[in-house]
């Protein structure tokens, strides 16, 4: 069976201190200490900003041998999606360089947005994208139901790119949970079911202020150890990260996967 990595998206928050990390600990470092009880996370600040190659290899200096980041796309590949794409794309490649060397690199997410419906011109971005970024593990997490099919299914097979499962709110419109292996390696992202707050939120943690209960949790145990059958591992993680509820639930997670 696939090694199973579960971890949270995002490990720099100041809203985690006195909830997970000592409350005079400095932000420098936070990576350190939440490697000793996590051996995965993922990157969200490279969504934000293209990272610098001298930054990446800092994240793999400061982690053990067997430490595994996962990286969020620059926004420009996934949201933007504009002429400078391409120019993207390589220096994003560049950058990621200190992790593949190090053997850190578990893979890259390309997050679209639900505005990112299934067509044609779509499908074709997509694999003009993959095109782009070369040999990189590729994930891909729709948002729009419409993505939601065998037909894609067998697209991303065929791309070579994992296809993240999701668990979100039940709403229409929203992908709904199926778990699918499209590629050598799964990948589940937990963002919370709060509903109130998906569509309708002043802050952008409001959408993600959320702590499963266990029996929520439960229902993905079986998914998540079919992914593992045929894959060679299976990344688990957390985005409801107010406040540290992710690390309440990877936790969880983690006990009811017998780690």
């Amino acid at each position: 069976m696939a090694e199973i990595l579960v971890g949270t998206s995002g490990y720099s928050y100041d809203d985690w201190r006195g909830a997970f990390y000592p409350l005079q600990l400095k932000r420098g470092d936070m990576l350190e200490y939440y490697a000793r009880e996590f051996r995965y996370t993922e990157v969200n600040s490279t969504y934000y900003a293209l990272p610098s190659q001298p930054a990446i290899a800092r994240l793999a200096e400061r982690t053990p041998p067997e430490f595994v980041f996962t990286v969020k796309a620059f926004r420009s590949m996934t949201h933007e999606r504009q002429d400078s794409v391409a120019v993207d794309a390589g220096k994003f490649r560049f950058s990621l360089a200190p992790l593949i060397e190090a053997g850190k690199l578990g893979a890259v997410l390309l997050q679209f947005p639900y505005s990112f419906r299934c067509c044609q011109e779509n499908r074709s971005y997509l694999a003009r994208l993959g095109e782009m970024l070369g040999d990189l593990p590729l994930a891909v997490e729709f948002r729009h139901a419409g993505w939601e099919s065998e037909a894609v299914w067998e697209f991303l097979k065929r791309l070579n790119m994992a296809c993240v499962a999701v668990d979100e709110p039940r709403l229409k419109g929203l992908v709904g949970g199926s778990a699918v292996l499209t590629a050598s390696f799964g990948y589940i992202r937990f963002h919370g079911r709060n509903a109130g707050n998906w569509w309708q939120h002043e802050q952008a943690y409001e959408r993600y202020d959320y702590l499963y209960q266990e029996p929520e949790l439960e229902e993905w145990v079986p998914r998540i150890h079919s992914l593992a059958q045929g894959a060679d591992h299976v990344f688990v993680t957390f985005n409801n990260h107010y406040k540290g509820q992710s690390i309440t639930n990877a936790r969880m997670m983690q006990g009811m996967l017998q780690f």
